[in-house]
């Protein structure tokens, strides 16, 4: 009788896990994938977008735009996708908590859509400054996705696959990067003609996920917790787990409720206040300038130019690229699929190890390149190894910090401090980079280095593993750190209990 119903029940925890897979698919081809993918396709236009404004300069004026100016409003073209990041980033905790994780996710849609419209038509208008707002309004809709697609996978998935679950957020930003890539090549939408038709190409993801997202449940711990709705989350935790554990997944989320109760939803800058949440900022703070200062950027700089010293032909370098993010992609997949056996700080340590490696070799092979003969060619090698590194945990790990440390109160300001920190840092390292570079020449890499160094310390010193662990256990042992000479904290066993203790 028993091999009877483990035959019935195999088919239903199948259909279960396709349908967890679905919204991960669902949520990111039109969120991290879109941040990647618009982060990557600018590149190959570049030559022809220029032409294109020096043109409509010339039929509006009659004189050509000096060319100081062209670069003015090309840099314009590429630094307002971070400034929209960063108006997308502080848009997200709002929408998040008053439309829901998902409907948020497709609300975002509509900016898409407006971008590619400004996109597709700006070359028969005659005008470079739709490409400015195309350019603006895609960095929004990255922003919002960049913050809300990890909170709700992170809060729908089960406590054994939440890590792996949220690190395909890395996943899908690598993919987006290889196939803006790959669609920018010459042979397919990156010539002289296609180009608005490359820029606009974003809508296909957009449409996908309009078509797809609406299918699938929201997070059940927002319907618990922020809307108070049992059957709704009861329903999407069977629809995401299946009738078997969702008996005791569904007890553990009345817990935290009973946590929340009576708790408004925070705004970012009290958690700066909270000393109850001095660990969590100062580890997303930490660990998330330490992404974007790393370096791994630059390295998409430098990449060119290294490939040319080692040889390889000019029409040839574009495949070479695609490679870099390829790296990327492959570490993202065997991340994913470690996390949650070797954790959290393993996998940030060992990245951030590795990239101090390889970022020490890369200067050397940098300096000596003119005098060695074969220098390129290691230059052109650590180029790949960093890459590596930097996508087996900075790239994926970060993410997750936000939604793992912060509870159901917290998590959308946490998501906004993150956000505001990660495309402030991306719009400085892009401006300042040239300048960097200028001063510091072929040790361009030794403050990168230093970034990387802090970055594996803090980690190993200060930051807690979350491994296997639920949201209520990981909020005690950070209340333990926190206040390390009290009470060790409330102990979740009993919403009465928690009705009475302050977290």
């Amino acid at each position: 009788m028993e091999d009877e119903q483990q035959l019935f029940l195999r088919p239903r925890t199948q259909i279960q896990g396709k349908v967890l897979l679905l919204t991960i698919c669902a949520a990111g081809i039109g969120g991290t994938f879109q941040f990647g993918y618009n982060l990557s396709i600018i590149n190959a236009p570049t030559l022809h977008i220029q032409d294109f404004t020096n043109e409509t300069w010339w039929a509006r004026t009659g004189q050509p735009l000096p060319d100081h100016l062209v670069l003015l409003v090309w840099s314009l073209i590429v630094s307002l996708y971070p400034l929209g990041g960063l108006f997308g980033a502080l848009l997200a905790g709002p929408l998040a908590i008053k439309l829901g994780r998902k409907k948020s996710l497709l609300v975002n849609n509509v900016f898409v859509v407006a971008a590619a419209i400004l996109f597709g038509f700006s070359r028969r208008a005659g005008s470079f400054e739709m490409i400015m707002l195309g350019r603006l309004l895609v960095g929004v809709s990255a922003g919002v996705s960049m913050n809300v697609q990890p909170m709700y996978l992170g809060e729908s998935a089960p406590k054994e696959l939440r890590g792996a679950v949220a690190m395909t957020s890395a996943i899908f930003t690598a993919l987006g990067v290889v196939m803006g890539q790959v669609v920018g090549l010459r042979e397919l939408l990156g010539g002289p003609q296609a180009w608005p038709l490359l820029l606009a190409s974003c809508l296909v993801p957009g449409l996908l996920q309009l078509a797809s997202l609406p299918l699938l449940p929201e997070s059940p711990r927002y319907l618990l917790i922020d809307c108070g709705d049992t059957e709704a989350c009861l329903a999407a935790l069977q629809r995401l787990r299946g009738p078997a554990d969702v008996a005791g997944e569904l007890a553990e989320l009345e817990q935290e409720r009973a946590a929340c109760r009576d708790r408004r939803a925070r705004r970012p800058w009290e958690l700066f206040r909270e000393r109850a949440l001095r660990r969590q900022v100062a580890s997303l703070v930490v660990l998330g300038s330490a992404m974007e200062l790393c370096g791994n950027d630059t390295v998409y700089a430098y990449a060119s130019g290294v490939f040319r010293e080692a040889g390889i032909p000019e029409e040839k370098v574009q495949y070479a690229i695609i490679g870099t993010g390829s790296c990327e992609l492959l570490t993202a997949f065997v991340s994913c699929v470690v996390i949650e056996r070797l954790g959290r700080r393993v996998l940030l340590m060992g990245g951030y190890c590795l990239m101090t490696c390889w970022g020490s070799v890369f200067t050397v092979a940098l300096y000596l390149q003119s005098s060695i003969p074969w220098m390129p060619y290691l230059a052109m090698s650590c180029i790949f190894a960093f890459i590596l590194s930097f996508g087996i945990g900075p790239a994926g790990v970060t993410g997750i910090l936000a939604t793992e440390l912060f509870d159901q109160t917290a998590r959308p300001a946490a998501y906004m401090v993150s956000g505001a920190l990660m495309w402030t840092m991306l719009f400085l390292v892009g401006l300042g980079f040239p300048f960097i570079m200028e001063g510091l020449s072929h040790f361009i890499y030794v403050p990168f280095l230093g970034v990387c160094v802090c970055g594996a310390i803090y980690t190993g010193f200060f930051l807690p593993e979350t491994k296997g662990k639920t949201f209520l256990e990981i909020s005690e042992e950070l209340h333990r750190l926190n206040f390390p000479r009290k009470s060790p904290g409330p102990t979740w066993r009993d919403p009465e209990v928690i009705l009475s203790t302050e977290l």
